[in-house]
């Protein structure tokens, strides 16, 4: 059996070398961004690879896929309100329940124990998300979280955000050079393009812009950049576009472009999936089921063959820090209560689509309590594994393994 290095040695191959050496330096941080960084690993071990779970039988339902604790953030919705909501759905598929809920538990102990918080204090936590979303469930009514109906840490995090402005971000991500705005490469968000390939994805932009309704030709570009952000997708070409309205010189946009994979799940599922044109085309539909109100600009493309998604980048994307509040108990377990309804809300939502399961057979599993303990005891224990298997890759990054 190959070791956990290996493994991820070897999932990583084919991503840019650069960048995936930035992944490999963030995930050396600790056991949570270590989680972060390897999805793969935990669908490996969890559904057929090195441990095999004995996981409860479970509905199947459209899923994130790669569920924890920093995939909520806050966002604006195509109809302009801010949510909060589940934010990645890269992983997307149609997969068992249980899947998805052991992700997020093993989350909540990784990310917990990763801020010094105490397994007894943990395992409230995690038993509290899990007797949550089976209320939720059970309840059979989606719901949705915005500033008119968040509560707690929430609602004040939603006011923050929504006080940000797209000027400021736009004065933050650029700089003036002859008259015009430029990204502001940073080497750290941002990174140069070689001036063909700047010139290339510019043009191909451009054609994009024509095409969507939204934008309506009105727009210009300006500039492109390499982006970077996050952990699990790190080495995987992401670039950053700079957009000037044509009939308002000082209105900005900034869009994402980032390349789409097959989700980290697909070799470990059983049953029959739907045909995708594309995987953007997967992850664009799996988002526009799951959550409320998709974010602006959400569309697709295909840049030299590959698959990419495309998305606007906001001031009022953001997530909860969970350091910030790691002494205040009360504030996280608000904050724990959400994300639980929020992924009972998202299985909800698109119950019956092309294979998951109905909304009764949801809410009959959210009123069963057997399955509860089940996946708290495997979570935990899994999350044992998550510390030795960082340990072991902390020794090989140190080493110089990658």
């Amino acid at each position: 059996m190959p070791t956990i290095p290996e493994r991820i040695h070897q999932f990583n191959s084919d991503r840019l070398p650069e960048f995936t050496a930035l992944k490999y330096q963030l995930m050396a941080e600790n056991p949570f961004r270590f989680l972060r960084g390897s999805c793969h690993i935990f669908y490996e071990d969890l559904a057929g690879g090195v441990n095999p779970a004995p996981l409860p039988g479970s509905p199947l339902s459209w899923v994130c896929g790669d569920l924890h604790l920093e995939n909520f953030g806050t966002y604006k919705g195509d109809n302009r309100l801010v949510y909060f909501d589940l934010n990645d759905f890269d992983e997307g598929a149609l997969a068992p329940v249980s899947w998805e809920l052991t992700r997020m538990l093993t989350s909540i102990y990784a990310g917990l124990g990763s801020l010094g918080i105490k397994k007894k204090e943990a395992t409230g936590i995690a038993t509290l998300f899990v007797k949550t979303y089976s209320t939720r469930l059970a309840l059979g009514k989606a719901r949705y979280i915005e500033r008119q109906t968040a509560r707690g840490i929430v609602r004040s995090f939603l006011d923050k955000v929504g006080e940000r402005k797209q000027k400021e971000l736009i004065r933050q991500r650029t700089f003036e050079k002859n008259g015009s705005l430029r990204i502001r490469v940073d080497h750290v968000r941002f990174f140069p393009l070689e001036k063909a390939l700047r010139r290339e994805l510019s043009a191909h932009l451009t054609q994009w812009i024509h095409k969507e309704p939204s934008l309506d030709g009105r727009n210009r570009v300006l500039d492109a950049a390499f982006r970077v952000a996050g952990t699990g997708s790190l080495g995987i070409p992401r670039y950053v576009f700079l957009l000037r309205n044509n009939k308002d010189p000082k209105k900005h946009l900034l869009i994402d472009m980032k390349q789409s994979r097959p989700s980290c799940l697909e070799p470990w599922l059983p049953h029959p999936r739907p045909s995708w044109v594309s995987e953007a085309d997967r992850i664009v539909h799996i988002q526009g089921r799951m959550q409320n109100i998709p974010p602006a600009l959400l569309s697709t493309t295909s840049f030299r063959g590959e698959p990419y998604v495309l998305k606007e980048l906001q001031p009022t994307a953001d997530k909860i820090d969970f350091l910030l509040m790691k002494d205040r108990y009360e504030d996280i377990a608000c904050v724990i209560e959400d994300m639980a309804l929020l992924m009972a809300s998202s299985q909800l939502r698109s119950a019956g689509r092309q294979g998951s399961a109905i909304a009764d057979e949801l809410i009959a599993f959210g009123n069963e309590k057997s399955w509860q303990q089940e996946l708290l005891n495997y979570a935990l224990a899994y999350s044992g594994q998550v510390k030795k298997d960082y340990e072991a890759y902390f020794t090989a990054f140190k080493a110089g393994y990658f």
